[in-house]
């Protein structure tokens, strides 16, 4: 029997820590180029969770430590920028989520937590409430994400969560149908990146409980 009782997701459908292989299996079954690991202990999985994901994977594995030539290719972030990001306890769990400054670290806007909610539904928030931040003040500032499905969602300008909506949750869902809304009815110039995690490390809006 395996003695792993603590698995790390650092790329999946939903990135953080499981405490059983079926809750781990459920978040990369399917995902392209998932990226995790098992420790024995939670302690062990809460130091790779916030520690470069090439530090734990093996020679075999597919994702290796950034070449010169890989770090050449993204160069550094612009911190000039609003960083984005949410953290969720449990999935789903209380989530929330807030917009930084990238350059300084200085929080911008912080919202929930809210009940019963996954870290990609809080990602998506993010994103469009930093969208509308951004619009609002007239700024030119880029906008950082280290999220791909909200990137996937606000380009189609729709969710695609399978987060049943309940009596705990419906704030939530009302939000989210808002940010929706926002997307279908405004135009915006900002122009959205994806923040480089295994170059760059953590994006600068991340709460740092992995």
């Amino acid at each position: 029997m395996s003695k792993n009782k603590f698995f790390v997701v650092w790329e999946g459908k939903e990135p953080g820590i499981y405490r059983s292989w079926e809750e781990c299996k459920r978040q990369i079954h399917g995902f392209e180029s998932a990226i995790f690991k098992g420790f024995a202990t939670e302690a062990e999985a809460r130091e790779a969770m916030v520690s470069p994901c090439w530090d734990y994977i093996g020679k075999n594995a597919k994702i290796k430590k950034p070449t010169t030539e890989e770090i050449a290719k993204y160069g550094a972030p612009n911190f000039e920028s609003l960083s984005v990001d949410a953290a969720c306890s449990g999935n789903p769990g209380l989530m929330e989520y807030r917009g930084v400054y990238s350059k300084t670290g200085e929080e911008l806007f912080r919202q929930g937590p809210f009940k019963d909610g996954t870290n990609n539904v809080g990602e998506f928030l993010a994103m469009v409430h930093g969208l509308a931040f951004l619009k609002q003040k007239d700024s030119p500032l880029p906008i950082y994400t280290d999220s791909k499905t909200a990137l996937a969602w606000v380009k189609a300008g729709k969710t695609r969560t399978k987060l049943q909506k309940n009596e705990v949750n419906v704030i939530l869902f009302d939000l989210v149908a808002r940010a929706e809304n926002w997307l279908q009815e405004n135009e915006y110039t900002t122009e959205i990146l994806k923040w480089e995690t295994t170059v760059w490390g953590e994006i600068p809006a991340d709460f740092g409980r992995k």
